[in-house]
């Protein structure tokens, strides 16, 4: 081999492997942003931490944190706290709530409908280690044929909507 060539590989190997290296920096850095906003965005203050409700086959699953369990989502083990049954007055009351919301009756008017009430249980450990669960916020689901959803964020406590999100999906079907 040449002593150009040779030069020329060396340069080639000294670029890749500055290349990887700054591109595991960037990464090590976004992922360490995306857990710090995560993390952030669940927890309310230094003794609450409130987790979200999942449903599934209509049972309320409830998430102890945010790697939910030992073995990930769903895992055996150390997972969540298991169903968790929702009274129908409870249901009522956060649908009460939503319709008296002028935005949530636009939303009705235009043909949404409430498919779902997901609690949001807030754990709260005192310091002598009494842990007390309220579900104080719920979101209602409603959905608008299979184009629209809206996420309605209802504040049992203080009894009024907090937050509402729409997603629009369109559909593009080519033959």
């Amino acid at each position: 081999m040449t002593p150009f060539k040779l030069k020329v590989v060396i340069e080639i190997e000294r670029k890749t492997k500055t290349l990887m290296i700054s591109a595991v920096l960037v990464l090590a850095v976004l992922s360490g942003i995306a857990y710090m906003a995560y993390a952030n965005g669940l927890t309310n203050d230094t003794k609450s931490t409130t987790y979200p409700t999942w449903v599934y086959n209509e049972q309320y699953y409830n998430v102890t944190g945010p790697f939910c369990g030992r073995r990930g989502f769903g895992g055996r083990g150390g997972g969540g706290l298991g169903p968790i049954t929702v009274s129908q007055e409870y249901q009522d009351n956060v649908i009460s709530i939503a319709k008296s919301d002028t935005d949530v009756q636009n939303l009705i008017a235009e043909g949404y409908n409430i498919t779902a009430v997901r609690p949001i249980i807030s754990t709260t450990v005192e310091a002598d280690g009494t842990v007390t669960m309220k579900a104080t916020t719920a979101i209602v689901t409603l959905t608008q044929n299979t184009t629209g959803r809206a996420f309605v964020w209802v504040n049992v406590e203080q009894a009024k909507v907090t937050r509402i999100e729409i997603l629009t999906i369109t559909v593009i079907e080519k033959t």
